[in-house]
């Protein structure tokens, strides 16, 4: 965290930064919430070169994974929040901004008296949908089908949002979503993964 968290790392700020300057160009930009240990995120940023992305997750031994796979594989087009992912996107992103948003394998919180703690609501999916530019999307996974029912509900009424599956359907993983060590598993103990992609609709739409 020391010595790499000055070249990855972002502060939070009074207002939005200005993306392009960190980052010295101006590219799509793709924010992934609660990276964990950082795989899937440095796997997409290695296969992404033309995408800045932006990772937020709270948990430091995770950041500083990240932080090292990032420096081991001369990766640039990654920053890193260590902050609550809702506080960065009210008040570090900009309005239609995002070209994505990224959720992989949140917390599902699986006593019905934590349900209330899950991330995905009708106020958190509102305030991606402002965040997105129109045509940019919302990919959301998780190997918990309460959780992953429970998303599409939520998604199915964001009236700013489209399913790229159809009505009421989830959709296959995307060859550029990486198989994490924790999903491989997953399946080797035949656990199903339910993927939803969504985009941002026009304002004519």
């Amino acid at each position: 965290m020391e010595a790499l968290w000055p070249i990855y790392g972002l502060n939070v700020a009074d207002t939005p930064p200005d993306f392009e300057a960190i980052f010295g160009r101006g590219a799509p930009l793709v924010v992934e919430i609660g990276f964990g240990n950082g795989e899937t995120l440095a796997q997409l940023a290695g296969d992404q070169p033309q995408t800045n992305f932006i990772g937020v997750e709270v948990h430091r031994p995770g950041v500083a994974q990240l932080l090292t796979r990032l420096k081991e594989r001369e990766l640039n087009n990654v920053r890193i929040f260590c902050a609550d992912a809702v506080d960065i996107l009210t008040n570090q992103i900009a309005d239609g901004s995002l070209s994505g948003v990224n959720l992989f394998f949140p917390d599902p919180w699986p006593k019905k008296r934590h349900h209330k703690r899950r991330l995905v609501n009708p106020e958190f999916i509102s305030l991606v949908a402002r965040k997105l530019k129109y045509g940019g999307y919302f990919h959301a996974a998780t190997d918990w089908e309460d959780y992953a029912q429970h998303m599409l509900d939520v998604l199915e009424h964001c009236d700013r949002l489209e399913n790229t599956a159809g009505g009421s359907k989830f959709s296959p993983r995307p060859t550029h979503r990486a198989l994490t060590k924790f999903e491989r598993r997953g399946q080797e103990l035949g656990h199903g993964v339910w993927d939803l992609i969504f985009i941002r609709r026009a304002d004519d739409l």
